[in-house]
């Protein structure tokens, strides 16, 4: 699947009412990896949330949007800052879109240290498995975000 058929990429229907179950449960059993991304809505300004898993490479967290496209990734594009939450613990973060190039060996990482994300991104049609040459070649197509202190 190439990058002109990524605006046909749809997320799966039960996508978002997972998603907040997901958040649901996160708020009551903090749950390690996943952690809730507030960012606020491109047009309307109101707080957007959803589940994400980041992870650490040299001492930089990272998150990658799933989708190309996703909703949750064209605001975070348009937000200067965003908010992690862990349970009850909330952090300010600035969130920096990385660059093609930075981010295909981060990419290459991502099915090692996200190993939930792999099955994530198979169902999505983007890899066949957790190959991370599959995963190194995303990049350009799924965006990779770093979480930078505020």
């Amino acid at each position: 699947m190439g990058q002109d058929s990524d605006a046909n990429l749809k997320p799966p229907w039960w996508l978002k009412p997972m998603n907040k179950v997901m958040m649901a449960v996160m708020r009551v059993v903090p749950i390690k990896g996943p952690v809730v991304l507030t960012v606020p809505g491109r047009s309307s300004g109101e707080p957007r949330s959803t589940p994400i898993t980041p992870f650490e490479v040299d001492g930089r967290r990272y998150v990658v949007g799933g989708f190309p496209n996703a909703d949750w990734v064209r605001n975070a594009r348009a937000a200067a800052t965003a908010t992690v939450t862990r349970g009850r613990q909330r952090e300010e973060v600035r969130l920096s879109e990385v660059p093609a190039e930075e981010a295909r060996p981060l990419l290459r990482q991502f099915p090692i240290l996200v190993p939930t994300g792999v099955g994530f991104m198979k169902n999505a049609g983007l890899v066949t498995g957790p190959n991370p040459d599959e995963f190194e070649a995303l990049a350009g197509r799924c965006a990779v975000f770093r979480f930078d202190p505020v």
